[in-house]
């Protein structure tokens, strides 16, 4: 469990906000949320929506800017990271949801 700080810029720089999270997966669910939130606001009479993570990461990649700060505690500071890791926490999130649902 490592705190971790989302950066989000949509964009134009008055747009940035921030979110604090327990942990990375609490985090990576977090950039999920942020996205199906996205897509109900673009389709308000849609009863249910769905979404492939080709879509979900072409949204980030749109992003002008989205990183995180995951807190070390051997060093005691936050560490950075891109949209690229971003992504690939949230594939293997998504992949081990997914096969918990297999089960």
């Amino acid at each position: 469990m490592s705190h971790t700080i989302l950066l989000v810029q949509p964009g134009k720089p008055e747009t940035r906000t921030f979110s604090d999270y327990e942990s990375v997966n609490e985090c990576m669910e977090g950039v999920c949320h942020m996205y199906e939130e996205h897509l109900k606001r673009q389709n308000p009479n849609t009863p249910s929506i769905t979404y492939d993570i080709s879509q979900l990461f072409d949204f980030i990649d749109q992003l002008q800017d989205l990183s995180c700060l995951v807190y070390q505690k051997s060093t005691n500071t936050y560490a950075p990271y891109n949209k690229d890791w971003i992504k690939e926490k949230i594939y293997i999130l998504l992949r081990r949801q997914a096969s918990k649902n297999q089960s």
